[in-house]
């Protein structure tokens, strides 16, 4: 019997070959999956405004075909309200999702009595706040912000991560503020002499979750030493130390340079306040530069000093789902 029949399913090809082909077939089948839905969202948003458009037209002759629209999008309307409007959550959280501050500088200024609901003021950082509530803060109603902005930030030296300061010195926020219009905050704290990658969003479950100590995100520094770091320190740091508000063990401690033994990598998932500094000032180290250059797994790569740019929809994702197994 002839076997010219099954020459086809001969493959001459190297098995590298075969495999590169197959990769690109199914990178180009993703492409095309991806513009397919891009596509139907498309179309989706532009019968959206289109019905939108629609309903504002003013009809000269009788109106009628007003009242139709605005009736055809009510519903609709009612809808986007109905997620809008959220559900009943504490104070200090509404606050957070207005981006207004995160959670944990919210109950200061509800405990400071600056903030009034249904026209009274309320101390209690737990009050349930209402879909139907009417909260005011500095004169204005707040409402749940829809439009969530994400921007990673390579930090300069002399600036605060505040977004108001009272002393008139320079604040992160100035460095982004053609970044978005809206109100977003830091999550966590840079001391002003330190540099680095600082993530500011409106998004107030994501900061919560990143500055809650039980998430263990991570940290890695740059430290520069005022002189070589000692091997007996080296061994200890990695041992742990007691510091005045307790114990405190790094991840791990390298020279970054080894023709420069003062300058080194530290990585650590605790976020008490300066405490890569006095790690090293505990041991008579006086810290000259401090950089960090890797924060929950995001770096400053390719953003210059005092640039920022935009997170990507997938470092959104990640970052939403980073040790998720470690919530309590």
């Amino acid at each position: 019997m002839s076997q010219s029949p099954f020459q086809k399913f001969v493959s001459p090809k190297k098995n590298s070959v075969v495999k590169e082909a197959f990769r690109q077939e199914k990178k180009k089948a993703k492409k095309e999956r991806a513009a397919y839905f891009d596509k139907i969202k498309e179309e989706k948003y532009q019968a959206r405004m289109a019905a939108k458009n629609a309903a504002l037209q003013p009809n000269k002759k009788t109106g009628t075909a007003i009242q139709k629209s605005v009736k055809t999008a009510a519903p609709t309307a009612a809808a986007a309200n109905k997620k809008t409007v959220h559900e009943a959550m504490p104070l200090n959280k509404f606050l957070a999702h207005c981006g207004v501050c995160s959670r944990r500088d919210a109950v200061a200024i509800i405990t400071e009595n600056k903030v009034k609901v249904n026209g009274k003021p309320c101390i209690e950082p737990g009050y349930k706040v209402q879909p139907t509530d009417e909260v005011i803060f500095n004169g204005k109603k707040l409402f749940v912000t829809k439009n969530l902005v994400y921007i990673l930030l390579n930090k300069p030296k002399d600036y605060i991560t505040t977004t108001d300061d009272p002393q008139g010195r320079k604040t992160v926020l100035q460095l982004i503020e053609k970044a978005t219009t809206e109100r977003v905050y830091p999550i966590g704290r840079l001391d002003r002499n330190t540099s680095g990658v600082l993530l500011l969003t409106n998004d107030g479950d994501l900061t919560q979750k990143l500055s809650h100590p039980s998430y263990e995100i991570k940290k890695i520094y740059e430290v520069k030493l005022d002189k070589v770091l000692q091997k007996a320190h080296f061994e200890k740091i990695l041992k742990g130390l007691t510091l005045e508000d307790g114990p405190i063990s790094v991840d791990s401690l390298a020279y970054a340079d080894t023709k420069d033994k003062s300058i080194i990598g530290i990585e650590i998932h605790s976020g008490r306040n300066r405490i890569v500094r006095r790690i090293f000032e505990s041991l008579g180290y006086d810290v000259k530069g401090l950089d960090r250059v890797m924060y929950a797994g995001l770096t400053k790569k390719n953003v210059e000093r005092s640039k920022w740019r935009y997170l990507s929809e997938k470092e959104i994702r990640l970052l939403k789902y980073l040790n998720a197994s470690k919530k309590k």
